[in-house]
């Protein structure tokens, strides 16, 4: 299968409606998944796409984006990042290498991100995955304020997973560390061994607990459903009710939202930046925006003289 597959530019109508199936694959399965009983154990995994459906939704949207350029019509960077994503697809996983790139001079502090992380992984009190530090620079009167986003590193060379007593945090064939919440005994040493402190612990709690036997909260019987609803991490259905293999008791870390991204989806954090400073791709592609990039003189990583590899970079 060629990389760069000649792309018509109006693709045929099985084209666009194979497409419109990959686009839709993530949320077909979500509300299947929603659907599916609360004792639902971790084995009920998600779809993702095949190389010939990301082939096929590939076609489609670089077919789009050429007619928006004969146009005249500006393509935003979030268009640009999903024809990359997907163009990554059609590739053997072994050949991906997924980044995420951050530009602090664009970050506004709106917190936009960590929301929608909370929102995405049905997160409960004390567990972020995504916080923005703030930073104070400068001195007075020449004083600003920076906002530094600081999800999971990825590292190539991750301290964590060789401090698990029972191998429970690992890297994932997508290059990504990864928690198997039926194997982690919840002993929090991954946290004390990652620099970046980037992990959170699951204790159970939610946002409602002493709200829904007070009668004074208007829709906290609603809420408190929302909080127990199942999460598709690691491409996986993990029911929050249910023990075995459920978040809870576990160490819990952002994992670039791979249940999002093998259907064709960008991460949630990418999606809702509002200052477009958060990016992701496939860096092995020297075509993608991610590769452009990482290879700008002004680009660092947390902590690099560890010897971690973070896949995280950011520009400054």
């Amino acid at each position: 299968m060629s990389r760069h597959p000649t792309i018509p530019l109006t693709p045929v109508s099985r084209r666009s409606f194979l497409g419109a199936l990959a686009a839709g694959a993530g949320a077909l399965a979500a509300a299947c998944a929603e659907a599916a009983p609360a004792s639902g154990r971790t084995t009920n995994t998600i779809d993702v796409l095949t190389p010939e459906e990301a082939l096929v939704a590939y076609e489609g949207e670089i077919a789009r984006l050429r007619a928006a350029k004969l146009t005249g019509t500006p393509v935003d960077q979030l268009e640009r990042m999903r024809a990359d994503l997907l163009r990554a697809l059609t590739k053997p996983v072994a050949e991906r290498r997924w980044v995420m790139v951050i530009d602090l001079r664009a970050c506004v502090g709106c917190h936009g991100c960590t929301i929608a992380c909370v929102a995405e992984n049905k997160l409960p009190p004390g567990v972020v995955y995504r916080p923005v530090l703030e930073e104070e620079i400068g001195q007075y009167p020449h004083v600003t304020r920076r906002f530094v986003p600081r999800p999971c590193m990825q590292c190539d060379n991750p301290p964590c997973t060789g401090v698990c007593p029972v191998s429970a945090t690992y890297t994932n064939e997508h290059g990504v560390v990864a928690v198997d919440y039926e194997q982690c005994i919840g002993c929090r040493a991954c946290i004390a061994a990652c620099p970046y402190g980037a992990r959170t612990f699951d204790f159970g709690y939610t946002y409602t607990a002493d709200t829904t036997d007070s009668g004074v909260v208007v829709g906290a019987d609603q809420a408190a459903r929302y909080e127990h609803a199942s999460t598709f991490e690691y491409g996986k259905v993990h029911a929050r009710s249910d023990l075995h293999g459920s978040p809870v008791g576990n160490v819990r870390k952002c994992h670039f939202c791979m249940h999002r991204v093998l259907n064709g989806q960008l991460p949630a954090c990418v999606t809702t930046c509002i200052g477009r400073a958060t990016f992701f791709g496939d860096a092995n592609d020297p075509d993608s925006l991610v590769s452009e990039l990482i290879a700008k003189p002004n680009v660092m990583r947390l902590k690099e003289e560890l010897g971690t590899e973070p896949r995280v970079y950011y520009l400054q």
